[in-house]
């Protein structure tokens, strides 16, 4: 895909609500968020695909938290890949973009040749919410279900908040010609909001429990929500992922007869806000002798952002809370 080709909705989620149903959705295209959070890492293709789409899942459920709040997926896993990190902060003031981050840990020795999810063994699904200083964190739990990870966040929503949920996620290598192969992603989440949940506008949680997203509607929802479904289940890869349709025509072709209403879309990019600032600052709790155990045989102490790769080299006189209070003297 070339400059000109380009279109305005890459790296960009458009929510939207369906009048008619009473059902809203965000629909989100990633394209330089995924270069950014790939091209630190030299995972293998199926970490890859995995962290694309866990990326994908991230803006999708982000879009909805408030200003300066933080949104954070992780699953922990007993199989090949062992943890899949990813960060959404949410933009600092209206207008400004949303910044994503991702990675993963994984055993080489342990993965196969077999499909993404075949590396993902036993494990949990959890989301966590920071609203800022002096606010208490939201975490929810549920273990890892289903056959993608975006059939885990549907079982999380079913689980946790009660929230009927469901995705339609596209990603892969683009490989059109004349154009160096890249990770796109592109996906649609409808939910349906009939309480009040963290992820609904008045706050607040449901009860936990074995549940599917039928059993959290009447049956004039139910026939709502079937019918949205029905609509979703008709889009196809190339209307997710492809440069070319704008995402207002999607929504259209899906859902004309369910009202769709858009609001301003929501630019996303990539961003790590690891510095050297922080790097002390996590190293403040140690003393000089637990200090001297991390010196590096070059006399350094050294520290690697997991997120973004970057590489911080401090001298160890200058780190720990006995340095802290020298220098404070």
């Amino acid at each position: 895909m070339t400059l000109g080709s380009k279109i305005a909705w890459d790296d960009t989620v458009l929510p939207f609500q369906l009048d008619r149903s009473d059902i809203r959705g965000r629909v989100a295209r990633l394209d330089g968020v995924l270069s950014g959070i790939l091209r630190q890492h030299n995972y293998p293709p199926a970490v890859e695909a995995l962290v694309a789409e866990m990326a994908l899942l991230t803006a999708l459920i982000g879009q909805t938290i408030k200003l300066r709040w933080k949104l954070s997926l992780q699953i922990q896993t007993k199989g090949a890949v062992r943890m899949i990190a990813t960060d959404f902060y949410a933009p600092e003031a209206d207008g400004e973009p949303a910044r994503i981050r991702a990675y993963a840990s994984f055993d080489p020795e342990k993965l196969t040749d077999g499909p993404a999810m075949e590396q993902i063994g036993n494990g949990y699904f959890a989301i966590l919410m920071d609203q800022g200083q002096g606010m208490q964190p939201y975490q929810g739990i549920t273990p890892l279900a289903g056959t993608t990870l975006s059939s885990c966040a549907e079982a999380y929503f079913a689980q946790s908040e009660q929230l009927p949920t469901k995705f339609a996620l596209s990603f892969g290598q683009s490989t059109e010609p004349g154009v160096p192969q890249h990770w796109r992603a592109g996906g649609i989440m409808v939910q349906h909001m009939p309480k009040a949940s963290p992820f609904a506008t008045d706050g607040g949680s449901g009860e936990g429990g074995l549940l599917h997203a039928e059993d959290l509607l009447n049956e004039d929802e139910g026939e709502h929500w079937r019918r949205v479904n029905f609509h979703l289940e008709t889009v196809d890869d190339m209307e997710l992922i492809g440069p070319s349709l704008p995402a207002t025509d999607l929504l259209f072709r899906l859902f004309h007869e369910e009202r769709p209403r858009v609001f301003d879309p929501l630019p996303v990019r990539f961003g790590c806000t690891c510095s050297e600032e922080r790097v002390r600052q996590s190293l403040s709790i140690y003393s000089a002798k637990d200090i001297a155990t991390m010196t590096t045989d070059e006399g350094r102490v050294t520290a690697d952002c997991q997120f973004c790769g970057a590489h911080y080299d401090l001298d160890p006189a200058t780190v720990g809370f006995e340095a802290q209070d020298v220098s404070g003297d």
